[in-house]
């Protein structure tokens, strides 16, 4: 049995066993580096350098800002504006949450963190409207996801992190493909919603009360605008807009909303040490990408692939395929850091510009979030909801088929990602 084979029995079976999936890597790794007789120091010095780039204090401190956020009122005040914005229609309170998931995505840079702030609200609310229960659950599951596409994402800044690709053009890509899910989603929403008949209770828009919720909104809306106005307008680093949010987030909710307390302010540290825990996986899953270039492994991929064929559109095909199926058992960090050191160079020799290529990557994973047995969201929404993951997961299909829909969208589409940061790279120059 040649050592790939032997690498891929042993990280399968260690997944199936259940063995955590940094240990698990971890442990293919360490046999790996046995296997080819490189010294275990090459796992310390990658643990060392994987956790020093400055940009990686982005993730936590936006996963803090959005958390402080959410507790200190600003999600509430979104979900009212998107509430009075969109009025009372059939599947109206679905369409707030998309929307409000939308909103809320242009703060906290995470789909399970998103999910947990617009949810916590807007489940009970759907309830009360009559909302079947796992519907109203694969609604924000999916609508949560939103957070790793809408800029800031905690994925996109692994991925330029990963495959050395400019953040702040990254995080324009992923505004129009954003938008885009969020209407499939919206449509997606609105079509079963009406079928079932679910909601369509309260009083129409008119802009009166929406003008007051906007009003009252104002710091809310203010905060995306300032973060991502700050970095596209050169007045600071994604790194600094995070450290910047975090103290906006700190002063409205303690001193404008007065909702933040030095308990909540406490919760939100430790909901944000959870959440980014999660960043043990960089070291044993960047020393085993780096050992896929010990093992050939992208010229045997990519040899394997255009052997099949050269069709750029087929090949992106196969790879969201392929991520798809790998983000039902594997954290979409993981599956970044992995595959991306391997399926590059593969897109990149066939035209495919790796900005585009990373809002791919993190479609595919946000599919991940929705699809069991791991689905971050589901995980989440089930919480919130109090029912199990299997009837959510029923439930949350049609969703998955509008996710899948946009990322053909993107694969024949590619100027869609491309136009901002080609749009904003010409008016510097």
């Amino acid at each position: 049995m040649s050592p790939l084979a032997i690498l891929a029995v042993v990280f399968v079976a260690l997944t199936v066993m259940g063995v955590p999936l940094f240990a698990a890597v971890g442990l293919t790794t360490a046999l790996a580096l046995y296997l080819i007789d490189i010294p275990y120091t090459l796992m310390a010095q990658t643990g060392y350098g994987s956790l020093t780039p400055f940009p990686l204090l982005t993730i936590p401190l936006f996963v803090l800002a959005g958390r402080l956020m959410e507790v200190g009122g600003m999600a509430n005040r979104m979900i009212a504006i998107a509430t009075n914005l969109v009025g009372a229609y059939r599947g109206s309170m679905g369409l707030v949450t998309v929307f409000a998931c939308m909103l809320f995505a242009a703060l906290s840079g995470s789909g399970p963190a998103t999910t947990a702030a617009i949810g916590s609200v807007t489940v009970p609310a759907m309830k009360r409207d009559g909302y079947d229960v796992p519907f109203a659950a694969a609604i924000t599951a999916s609508a949560g996801a939103l957070g790793s596409l809408i800029p800031p994402s905690n994925l996109m800044i692994i991925y330029g992190l990963v495959s050395e690709t400019s953040i702040p053009r990254l995080f324009l890509a992923g505004l129009l493909p954003g938008l885009m899910v969020t209407i499939l989603l919206m449509i997606t929403t609105y079509i079963i919603a009406r079928r079932r008949g679910y909601g369509g209770t309260g009083d129409p828009f008119s802009w009166g009360p929406f003008l007051n919720a906007a009003w009252q909104g104002k710091w809310a809306i203010g905060a995306p605008v300032l973060i991502l106005g700050g970095i596209y307008g050169g007045a600071f680093t994604p790194t600094e807009a995070a450290g910047v949010a975090v103290f906006y987030a700190l002063f409205v909710g303690a001193f404008v909303y007065k909702e933040l307390t030095v308990k909540k302010v406490i919760d939100a540290l430790r909901f944000t040490a959870l959440l980014t825990g999660i960043l043990i996986l960089l070291t044993p899953t960047l020393a085993f990408g780096q050992l896929t270039a010990f093992y050939d492994v992208p010229t045997a991929v990519q040899e394997g692939i255009t052997s099949i064929t050269t069709n750029v559109f087929l090949v992106m095909l196969l790879i969201g395929i392929f991520y798809i199926f790998i983000g039902t058992f594997m954290e979409s960090l993981a599956q970044i850091v992995l595959f991306t050191a391997v399926f590059l160079p593969l897109v990149t020799s066939l035209g495919v510009d790796p900005v585009m290529f990373g809002v791919f990557t993190v479609i595919t994973c946000e599919i991940g979030f929705l699809t069991p047995p791991l689905g971050a969201n589901l995980t989440v929404a089930a919480r919130i909801s109090g029912i199990s993951i299997e009837r959510i997961s029923v439930a949350v299909l049609p969703f998955i088929l509008a996710y899948i829909i946009g990322m053909v969208i993107l694969i024949f589409w590619p100027e869609l990602t491309l136009f901002l940061p080609n749009w904003a790279y010409g008016i510097a120059k």
